[in-house]
């Protein structure tokens, strides 16, 4: 009976390990559609990131233009990662999680922000102030919804 219960937590462990989604917004398991997160806060530009320049983190695959951003990002992945998971910063504003385009961005205050696209981007930078201050409140627990 033991071993049974034995074979029955392994199972279950092992669901739920695969059933979690990964801790960032991605497609096709590469965050932020494979552009380099390093290149927005080194150039503040939206550069495609390549395969030969790829590292693993949170359960994503993060992609680079160089092997100097990835190491960038491989000693401080925090300080590059996107807010709120990479999903639009507005819609968590909101309440709800939405993809990003990753032409549609802003920094503050050493943060990256993604939104759903430039015309969403045009609002969001009205009053970032507020809706950082919203979002930071929705997303204790949107982070942990698998919704999109």
């Amino acid at each position: 009976m033991k071993h049974l219960y034995t074979i029955a937590l392994l199972f279950f462990a092992t669901h739920f390990a695969q059933s979690q989604s990964p801790a960032y917004c991605c497609e096709d398991g590469k965050a932020i559609k494979g552009y380099d997160v390093v290149a927005y806060f080194n150039n503040n530009t939206a550069r495609k990131g390549v395969k030969q320049f790829s590292f693993t983190w949170q359960g994503t695959v993060w992609y680079f233009e160089s092997q100097r951003n990835l190491g960038a990002f491989e000693a401080k992945p925090e300080k590059y990662a996107p807010q709120f998971g990479g999903y639009c910063a507005y819609g968590v504003s909101e309440d709800h999680k939405s993809p990003t385009d990753p032409e549609a961005f802003t920094i503050v205050n050493e943060k990256l922000y993604l939104n759903y696209s430039k015309a969403v981007k045009k609002i969001w930078l009205k009053d970032t102030v507020e809706r950082i201050e919203k979002a930071e409140k929705f997303w204790v627990i949107l982070k942990d919804k698998n919704e999109l």
